[in-house]
């Protein structure tokens, strides 16, 4: 017999993490994904830590499979020296990778694409999502991964929006055989970084297409970020056709002038290994940068789950990390409590939680804001621009004490 029945918005990480860890619990899972085709596979890496491996040996997915080790990491600088470097090993894998990973995991018959949410019904019976379609499911709990524009929580709790940060992330990914053998060398077996003034470039190896992982075939991923006012933000989600998307332009829209002048600004200003990085993604795409909190996880039946709930700035390298434990902590509270008391613990336990991941990425990205409006900010962009403090405490999990204050890592 089954614990009941749970309806999970949401096919991506979260979605499938949550709906892994239920089923294999005993519960009934049916995942609703709004994307009619697969998914793609995104050109983002994924930093790990090891509560990710916690969650995926607990899908008894094993970690020899998930990425790329370095063992270290270095900051370059502007003429392609390094002026750091920090022992640092760690695994770092691709969006595409872990999704493969979760989804074959999953049966196919619990996932069903194409299936936009449009409204959320509950009383003390159940939950019952509709969908545009026309077509409905009722289950015991619905549990929103639907991501930082989550139609879930627009519909339960519409006042909390995610706050521009004032700036962006340009990202892609290169052909580990595209890098010239200079290149190569200096940069792949490491976790790298280069800091011109108020910006930040990092990059790392991962899986290559088709999540190979032989060396030859695999990529590198990079994330460069930089100052963007919300006007500048429009300027480069303009197409070529005059066309401003203002909820994010798709990445092959993106304007051949704009590609062409970040690839300007990068042989201008970064290390020449990151400049040609740039210059040989075949797609660079950018991604504006917001935070996200929302006070509360539990509405009756409904838990809000990754994305959903919170969104911390990139540069803790936390967010599928977080998604993989928010989604242990529905399991492990729904394995004690009925669902109600059992959404209402898990609330108050990952809401402390994800607070304080956003402040810290926050505080991690400050001397990269468009504006410096208050002293803390000022004091936290004076703190976390030097290339050690970087490499220490980039894409590292932060460490609080008792009382909550953020103890600083290293």
């Amino acid at each position: 017999m089954t614990k009941g029945t749970v309806a999970v918005i949401g096919g991506s990480l979260g979605g499938l993490f949550a709906a892994n860890l239920l089923l294999r619990a005993g519960w009934e899972v049916n995942v609703y994904e709004r994307v009619s085709e697969e998914l793609a596979e995104r050109g983002a890496g994924v930093v790990t830590h090891p509560e990710l491996f916690d969650v995926l040996a607990a899908l008894g997915i094993d970690d020899a499979d998930i990425g790329v080790e370095v063992a270290s990491r270095l900051t370059l600088d502007r003429d392609g020296g390094v002026v750091g470097e920090h022992a640092h090993p760690q695994v770092l894998t691709a969006w595409g990778r872990l999704y493969a990973l979760l989804r074959a995991a999953l049966p196919d018959a619990c996932y069903h694409s194409g299936r936009h949410l449009v409204g959320v019904d509950q009383d003390e019976h159940g939950v019952t999502a509709s969908f545009a379609d026309g077509t409905r499911a009722t289950a015991d709990l619905l549990v929103a991964a639907d991501g930082i524009r989550s139609s879930v929580r627009q519909l339960l709790a519409p006042d909390v929006q995610p706050r521009y940060a004032g700036y962006v992330a340009w990202r892609g990914l290169v052909d580990e055989s595209a890098l010239s053998a200079e290149t190569h060398a200096r940069l792949f077996g490491h976790f790298g970084f280069c800091l011109p003034p108020r910006e930040q470039m990092l990059g790392y190896p991962v899986a290559g297409a088709g999540n190979a992982m032989e060396p030859g075939r695999r990529r590198y991923n990079f994330v460069w970020y930089r100052p963007a006012d919300e006007a500048e933000v429009l300027r480069l989600s303009t197409d070529d056709a005059g066309r401003v998307y203002e909820k994010g332009i798709p990445p092959p829209l993106i304007a051949g002038s704009v590609l062409r002048e970040i690839r300007a600004v990068a042989g201008q200003s970064l290390a020449p290994q990151f400049a040609e990085v740039v210059a040989r993604t075949a797609q660079p795409f950018f991604q504006p940068i917001y935070d996200l909190e929302s006070p509360r996880l539990a509405f009756g039946r409904v838990a809000l789950l990754g994305d959903a709930a919170f969104v911390a700035r990139p540069h803790c390298g936390m967010g599928v990390t977080k998604a993989a434990g928010d989604a242990q902590a529905l399991a492990d509270w729904l394995a004690r409590l009925p669902v109600g008391p059992a959404l209402e613990a898990y609330s108050r336990e990952r809401a402390v939680y994800g607070m304080r991941i956003v402040a810290h990425a926050r505080h991690l990205g400050a001397y990269m804001q468009a504006q410096l409006a208050t002293e803390h900010e000022m004091r936290m962009a004076e703190r976390y621009r030097t290339p050690d403090a970087v490499m220490r405490e980039t894409a590292v999990p932060p460490r609080f004490d008792e009382a909550g204050a953020h103890a600083a890592a290293g």
